[in-house]
């Protein structure tokens, strides 16, 4: 999300050039502003050249291109509405602000000032939430009085929400417990999702001032000279080499960021010639890991054998490992760890 002409659709467009095929992912309609991308990692490339699968499947995130924001957006000018239900929908969210200084793309602004966008940006969504919040607590005061269960516990989160967003401030990174962040999450508040910045620009072209106050306030940024990555990204190494650009795509450092961001770790599967990453939250146990690939191997959990990739490799394929003791049997208790290479057992 951004202001008109900074470049959103630029860097849409740069992004899903590296769009997967979206027949490997089950439910996903892929509409002209919606991209499905792979994950770039390398333990996937290294572990299909031991096991040589017939396909090999990359983790995906989806990306959505949403309309520029105006200021008002909340009280639904421009495409305000529509705008603000997309991001409600989204489970975290990058902010793309102008940081180049071509001016023959036309700024919306006065001048170049990321940091004043980013107040923009975050102002319509805290006012949106405010109103979410304003119209719900007077049900919650009725509620509270009428002894419904676990009233009184929304309406001091909803009133402590209400405080820091009449106060100008995202709910993101705030104090909570954990039965206020399960309550806030019920109402997708805007504020709360997970963030980062993106500075459309080349490093050069950031003050050191404006990268100072970010650093200072541990907001995390990348910058990404989009259009330049749009023109290279049909590049090979060596072709990127030579204009003196980086070796590999900063689109990648995205998508990778994209990733962390939605706290996501992966783990791998390789039955019937096939290899694929496989996305899940940290902390989840295996039995729901299963359940990611099809609802039997959650229901019908029996126990998963599991390796790390690395020992994997290391071994040099699963009949060594196994040989080896390397593969470990666990029960439904077991939490998966980010490069896990598991089979289930049903």
């Amino acid at each position: 999300m951004g202001l008109p002409n900074v470049g959103k659709s630029t860097l849409f467009q740069a992004i899903t050039k590296k769009q997967v095929d979206c027949a490997n992912y089950p439910f996903c309609t892929i509409d002209p502003n919606v991209g499905m991308v792979a994950v770039p990692d390398e333990r996937l490339e290294k572990l299909a050249d031991l096991l040589h699968p017939s396909k090999k499947i990359p983790a995906a995130v989806e990306f959505v291109d949403i309309a520029g924001l105006v200021k008002g957006a909340h009280k639904g000018e421009g495409l305000g509405n529509q705008f603000l239900a997309h991001i409600r929908e989204a489970d975290a969210v990058v902010y793309i602000l102008r940081a180049f200084l071509n001016e023959k793309i036309i700024n919306v602004q006065n001048k170049v000032d990321p940091i004043s966008e980013k107040e923009i940006l975050e102002t319509e969504l805290i006012l949106k939430d405010l109103e979410t919040v304003e119209k719900r607590i007077p049900e919650s005061e009725k509620e509270v009085k009428t002894g419904k269960k676990g009233a009184k516990e929304e309406l001091n989160t909803l009133t402590k929400s209400r405080d820091f967003l009449r106060q100008g401030q995202i709910l993101l990174g705030k104090n909570w417990s954990e039965e206020e962040i399960k309550i806030i999450k019920g109402y997708q508040f805007l504020t709360f999702k997970p963030c980062l910045y993106l500075l459309n620009s080349r490093e050069d072209e950031v003050s050191a001032a404006v990268l100072e106050i970010f650093k200072k306030n541990n907001w995390p940024f990348l910058i990404i000279d989009v259009l330049t990555e749009l023109e290279a990204a049909d590049f090979s190494s060596e072709e990127r080499k030579t204009l003196g650009l980086p070796e590999q795509t900063l689109l990648d450092s995205l998508i990778k960021k994209s990733y962390e961001l939605l706290d996501l770790i992966t783990f791998f599967s390789t039955k019937s010639d096939e290899l694929r990453a496989w996305s899940i939250k940290k902390g989840v146990k295996a039995p729901q890991a299963g359940g990611v690939i099809h609802t039997d191997f959650e229901e019908k959990f029996i126990r998963a054998e599991v390796i790390n990739w690395q020992k994997l490799l290391d071994a040099g394929g699963f009949a060594k490992a196994r040989e080896k003791g390397l593969l470990r049997t666990e029960g439904k208790n077991y939490i998966v760890s980010d490069g896990d290479v598991i089979e289930f057992k049903i």
